[in-house]
């Protein structure tokens, strides 16, 4: 007998074995998907991962359904990935196997039911809710098992559809689809009839004398086709020539044009040719040469390039040359409003080989991307994405190079696998036996002292491109400036007076606050009451543009309050200030400006982020509030003055990385300034100017925080001296986690001593109605972290079999970055 292995997409611990034939083993290899049952109900898509003769002892070997595929769609690197991941994150193949795919080739089994034709019925036979399912089988072709549920309004539908089975009215038939349709577009020429120019000239008479617009139609899709020498889509012919798709239609039913569908890709580069790649600086130049030597005796090289220095003319230098060895590229970026931006600079570069891969795309583009790395097509040569591109199906990969490295975005936290796209895009490439190069203005403490400690090779840039000076920070002390009236709103005097300066020049602002919506919190004038989340230990945030309030950490909203719910009261006041509220003060103090805002709501949907770059960038916006996802490397020319609105909120965050991530977030978003001939000026309002943090993003001073930093983390065993593994427990009812959570600290503090922290209710402890607690594990640099791991499993096992803990969900989280 054959056997293979599986990985199924559902958290379990091992491999499933199933039969095959003979005929089966000759044409089954490993990477493909097959259809298998899988306890009483069926899942369909498993990958196989080995193919053997070795019967499992435990169970009978069940046979699989069916093969899905013609050829491997997972590559051996690739599940060698999968396993390192699961190990390394502590998670399962199949958790990995979920988030590797795309969702349309996790296919469905759903069980689909028509009505039958052959055979006349006598609908006075069947009962109330038989007839209804009939009835609905008239106008429709085919029902689900749901929808049967949903007409019949209840939920076990199963007797009614086996009585009509019965009755021979219905047939049943299983079927395995695929969600993933390739799109295509539809072309049209002229029939070959009127293809010579006498057949031409004759038609044209004819058409001018009786149909003016179908005239129309045909000269305009002579001028298309002599200009872009391509085959003419309909819509660009409608588009060009003014006209409806009716008159297309009368030409195609009159045999004068013929109409065709091709299948096309649904991402298509659309530029014109490639331009060249800019030559690069002298600074630049060095940095090239050294990370090629570097290259040589290290696998890792950081790229420490303060903002607007040029690093990616520097990545363009070295991806042109691993393209032209015929491999492949892997671009990292942790926002995609980054891709955005990158996407059209890089196709300018390499034109239709670059491809783009992340969360905003849909089902079908992103089985295309994936298609086509797992072809090694000319059309992915370079793959530009979010973290979960790691995942993508190389086939020779020369180069990774991850952009912003220090970003906190390429850390999955939920669901598993909790893996750092960083830190797996070293191990990815060094399957490949590739290079990674990670670049920033701010690099990760992490990264720096592995460099440091001659792990990674280290190269760094200290001058803007064309020597433009770096920003003027100024810090302002709005304590002060609140005690002398000099406030309007949350506007001080000085940022006002740069404003003022910065628009009459004909420039562009960026405003930065970490916080979206209107207020944080509402409160009530008289008793103090302010609205709470139900599921969620918050209080709601107001958002002035939808009248509402909302919790940024279920979804939770209701309508913006009249009158206190505890006293009675009119008159709620709003605390804090979020994005929208500067928005709206920006419009008073300034009422002839534009002024956009860049936020989680706003960038909603597919191009969201595009619609308010490309406003920005054209010049369209004079004033752009946005949070965080303003700060990550995008490139504005005309940006001169850039304020935050309170750095105050980021330093007393309660994390052991509060300070570090401050740093690194004021940095790059001060580097949005003054990125051409003229200095920018950066704006910093705070109550405490005198902070360490403050006084070093003043003078960019990386090392003096870095150095800092290092000897905090020394002293209170933090990374990059100990690892952190944090658990998290979940349960809906408290006490039921406060016990568990004893349990797991008390058998995990045995093993570990005081290297085990907690266990703690975190800040924010009730989420969506769960109770949350914290134990964090630190594990020091002698200890071998595979014997940690594999102790923490154990215990863990052990508090499963534990039956009054029963329900309380275990989330262990490696390198809680």
């Amino acid at each position: 007998m054959h056997y293979i292995d599986v990985i199924l997409p559902i958290p379990l611990e091992n491999r499933f074995t199933y039969s095959i034939t003979e005929a089966e083993s000759g044409f089954l290899s490993i990477g493909m998907r097959v259809s298998i049952p899988f306890g009483k109900s069926k899942i369909y898509t498993g990958i196989v991962a080995s193919i053997h003769q070795v019967k499992p002892l435990i169970y009978e070997a069940k046979q699989i359904h069916q093969i899905l595929d013609e050829t491997p769609i997972v590559t051996e690197m690739q599940l060698q990935l999968w396993q390192w991941i699961a190990k390394y994150y502590m998670c399962t193949e199949g958790e990995v196997m979920r988030a590797a795919l795309p969702n349309a080739f996790l296919l469905e089994s759903e069980t689909i039911i028509s009505k039958n034709n052959a055979i006349e019925l006598n609908e006075t036979d069947l009962k109330d809710d038989e007839y209804l399912i009939y009835e609905a089988l008239q106008r429709q072709s085919s029902l689900k098992i749901q929808d049967i549920a949903n007409i019949l309004d209840k939920k076990n539908v199963l007797p009614v559809v086996k009585r009509l089975v019965e009755k021979e009215a219905i047939i049943l038939n299983e079927e395995i689809y695929d969600k993933y349709k390739p799109k295509y577009v539809r072309y049209v020429k002229l029939t070959e009839d009127y293809t010579t120019p006498e057949s031409l000239n004759q038609l044209l008479e004819a058409l001018s004398s009786r149909a003016k617009k179908q005239r129309d139609v045909v000269m305009t899709l002579f001028s298309i086709s002599a200009k872009t020498k391509k085959p003419v889509k309909v819509s660009d012919l409608v588009a060009e020539s003014k006209t409806t798709s009716a008159t297309v239609k009368a030409l195609v039913d009159k045999g004068i044009l013929e109409d065709y569908h091709i299948q096309t890709d649904r991402v298509v580069y659309d530029g014109e040719e490639n331009e060249a790649s800019k030559a690069l600086n002298e600074f630049q130049t060095e940095a090239l040469q050294q990370i090629k030597t570097s290259f040589k005796t290290q696998n890792v090289v950081l790229l420490h390039g303060i903002t607007s220095s040029g690093k990616t003319e520097v990545y363009v230098k070295l991806i042109e040359e691993v393209i032209a060895k015929g491999q492949q590229v892997l671009y990292l970026l942790p926002e995609i409003a980054l891709t955005t931006q990158l996407v059209t600079r890089l196709q300018n570069y390499f034109g239709e080989q670059v491809a783009v891969f992340h969360s905003k795309y849909s089902a079908h583009e992103r089985v295309e991307v994936y298609n086509q790395v797992l072809n090694n097509s000319a059309k992915a040569k370079i793959v530009l994405g979010a973290r979960s591109s790691i995942f993508l199906p190389f086939k020779d990969l020369g180069l990774i190079i991850v952009d912003e490295e220090h970003e906190s975005s390429f850390k999955q936290f939920d669901p598993a696998p909790r893996y750092h796209a960083r830190d797996v895009s070293v191990v990815l490439a060094s399957l490949f036996k590739a290079k990674t190069l990670l670049g920033s203005a701010t690099p990760s403490i992490e990264s720096y002292f592995n460099a440091q400690e001659n792990k990674y090779g280290l190269v760094e840039i200290n001058r803007r491109y064309n020597n433009v000076q770096l920003p003027d920070i100024e810090l302002v002390d709005i304590k002060d400036k609140q005690k002398r009236k000099k406030m309007k709103g949350h506007f001080s005097d000085r940022l006002i007076e740069e404003m003022t300066e910065a628009i009459a020049d004909g420039h562009q602002i960026i405003l930065f606050q970490n916080r979206r919506g209107y207020s944080p919190i509402v409160e009530c004038n008289t008793c103090g009451h302010s609205p709470q989340c139900p599921n969620c230990d918050v209080s709601l945030t107001y958002h002035q543009f939808r009248k509402q309030l909302r919790c940024h950490y279920c979804g939770y909203n209701s309508a913006m309050l009249i009158k206190c719910m505890a006293c009675g009261t009119p008159g709620l006041d709003s605390k804090g200030f979020g994005t929208e509220q500067i928005e709206s003060e920006v419009r008073l103090l300034f009422p002839t400006l534009k002024v956009g805002r860049m936020d989680l709501d706003t960038t909603r949907g597919k191009f969201g982020y595009e619609k308010i770059i490309t406003a920005f960038e054209q010049q369209e916006i004079d004033v752009l509030v946005g949070t965080q996802m303003l700060t990550k490397g995008l490139d504005f020319r005309n940006v001169k003055l850039v304020g935050i609105m309170n750095a105050d909120n980021m330093l007393n965050f309660p994390d052991f990385r509060a300070h570090e991530r401050s740093f690194q977030l004021m940095l790059q978003v001060s580097g949005r300034a003054g990125r051409t001939n003229k200095q920018g000026k950066v704006l910093i309002q705070t109550y405490n100017p005198y902070h360490k943090i403050l006084q070093q993003v003043s003078i960019n001073d990386y090392a003096g925080m870095f150095k800092e930093q290092l000897e905090e983390r020394y002293n209170y065993k933090y990374p990059p001296y100990y690892r952190l593994i944090k658990i998290t427990l979940k349960h809906r009812d408290y006490n039921k986690v406060d016990m568990a959570a004893d349990w797991l600290a008390k058998s995990l503090t045995q093993l570990f001593k005081h290297n085990v922290l907690g266990p703690e209710f975190p800040p924010i402890s009730r989420i969506r109605n769960q109770y949350h607690k914290n134990i964090l594990i630190k594990v020091p640099q002698g200890q071998p972290l595979g014997k940690t791991k594999e102790a923490i499993k154990k215990v863990n096992t052990s508090f499963a079999a534990i039956g009054g803990f029963k329900g309380v969900r275990v989330i262990i989280n490696v390198d809680n970055y």
